[in-house]
């Protein structure tokens, strides 16, 4: 008897499961096209935004290239990062600045009138006043903090001998054990009848919890978060974000430079071990100038004007006769402040410029005077990290070698843990400590603050620092990169066409 291979009748139940299923995959493959054809179309239309609101033209490339290309996650982070409403942030806060004037113009009055302003001959200094929109002081004290110890001991017994008020700004607040130290010593003097005015990024502070903000407010400190947005509800997203390093008590001693709050920044981090920062205490009119950025971002955050500080100036009680220049910048600024700053020191140097920072991601113009200044004979070196906590930057930087190369620029990886200093030296009398990074988000994108420093021997210990950390650190050489992997030089030179995001 002969078996005939028999096919299931239409009807049954595996055919019309057959059915639906070749019926879902057609429709799968129809919505999957369409979402396609919507991802490249809104990659277009958005690089075209990018292009005409960018602030520079790599950074507008960069954008267009990344939202054609690679839509389906360019396009959401640009209009989370990228899509500035740059317009109406700089309206915005510009008018929030010229309602905090009268109070800038009150401070420089004062100085004057107490003889506490410095005449800086070279044109650098009457620039960096330009920019700043403040003086040079004269009557400071600086001492030069290294490291974390030293740099929360210092703030510490400066808050513990405060007498009307402490002035707190960071960009990363973070409620582990250093950051709780910080909440028990504002807490402790706000109980002696201490006024504490606490800002932290909301962004940067993102993981801070509510419990930490609630016990400080309960205890009396007024703590607000740093937002973009206005209070009227307008929304400037992601950027802008404020990067400022602030401390200030009294009027009298202030401290700036590279350190947040957390168990981190005193080494205590899991993978990055060792961490490597600089920070600064000025007693003296310097101090009162910091006063002035974190005024306009208080008054930012909460529309009130803090005219109980001191904003009468005296110099420091030690006799020290440091000058200093407060110098903040951010992206309302009406030039591109901080990018000028560093242009402005690399081009005046004479005998040496050397630049620490974690973030290496210069533009071409910062390139270009960095050779000018090396085929000058300037001595020329660069301290970044070896050990990174940013993919792209790290990989960025090997792709700046092939333009130091021939030109005597020296690049030092530092590899006793994360270096994550932010300081300049130029020749031997000028130096400075804040928050900058050498990238575009400083340059253009960030709230930062730079306190720049016209002393010998400040600057001599300055350099006295950084010959440590350049003997803790290895010279990065252009045959190093030829050798990395094909992967590798291709990763680095993609990092360096995404510079202007980083």
């Amino acid at each position: 008897m002969t078996a005939e291979l028999s096919l299931a009748p239409e009807s049954s139940p595996l055919s019309r499961f057959g059915r639906v299923k070749g019926y879902f995959a057609k429709r799968k493959k129809r919505y999957l096209s369409a979402f396609v054809v919507l991802a490249h179309t809104a990659g277009a239309l958005t690089s075209i935004e990018a292009i005409m609101e960018t602030r520079t033209s790599q950074g507008a490339i960069a954008w267009a290239l990344s939202l054609n290309l690679f839509p389906y996650g360019a396009v959401p982070a640009y209009w989370v990062f990228g899509h500035s409403e740059l317009q109406g942030y700089v309206v915005a806060r510009r008018s929030s600045a010229a309602d905090f004037q009268y109070v800038s113009d009150k401070l420089r009055n004062a100085l004057t009138e107490r003889e506490l302003r410095s005449e800086i001959e070279k044109p650098m200094g009457k620039m960096l006043e330009k920019l700043a929109g403040l003086s040079f002081t004269r009557g400071n004290e600086a001492e030069l903090l290294i490291d974390g110890e030293a740099t929360f001991n210092s703030i510490f017994e400066a808050i513990d001998a405060a007498q009307s008020y402490v002035l707190v700004q960071f960009y990363i607040v973070k409620d582990d054990e250093l950051g709780r130290k910080l909440k028990d010593k504002l807490i402790a003097k706000t109980t002696t009848g201490v006024k504490v005015y606490f800002l932290y990024d909301e962004i940067g502070s993102l993981s801070l919890g509510s419990g930490y903000v609630r016990e400080l407010r309960d205890a009396g400190v007024q703590i607000h978060a740093f937002s973009t947005s206005r209070r009227d509800g307008r929304k400037f997203q992601l950027n802008f974000r404020n990067h400022r390093k602030i401390v200030v008590v009294d009027g009298k001693t202030g401290f700036t430079g590279g350190f947040n709050v957390g168990n981190e920044y005193v080494s205590q981090h899991a993978t990055l071990g060792a961490w490597r920062d600089t920070h600064l205490r000025i007693r003296g009119p310097g101090a009162a100038m910091l006063q002035v950025p974190f005024g306009e971002d208080w008054y930012w955050a909460t529309g009130t004007v803090l005219n109980e500080l001191s904003w009468t100036p005296s110099a420091s009680e030690s006799g020290a006769d440091v000058s200093a220049l407060c110098l903040p910048t951010g992206p309302a600024d009406k030039m591109e402040s901080c990018a000028l700053f560093f242009l402005s020191a690399i081009n005046s140097a004479e005998r040496r410029i050397w630049i620490a920072s974690p973030y290496f991601v210069p533009d071409e113009q910062i390139i270009s005077a960095l050779q000018l200044a090396a085929l000058r004979g300037v001595d020329v070196r660069l301290l970044i990290p070896e050990q990174p906590d940013n993919k792209l930057v790290y990989f960025s930087a090997y792709s700046y070698l092939k333009d130091v190369q021939g030109t005597d620029i020296k690049i030092y990886r530092y590899n006793q843990g994360f270096m994550h200093q932010k300081v300049v030296l130029m020749d031997d009398d000028f130096s400075s400590v804040g928050s900058a990074n050498f990238d575009n988000r400083s340059f253009r994108l960030n709230f930062e603050i730079t306190m720049a420093i016209k002393n010998r021997d400040f600057a001599g210990k300055v350099a006295t620092m950084l010959e440590e950390d350049f003997k803790r650190s290895r010279l990065m050489t252009q045959e190093e990169l030829d050798q990395k992997p094909f992967h590798f030089r291709l990763a680095s030179r993609v990092s360096r066409l995404l510079a202007p995001l980083q």
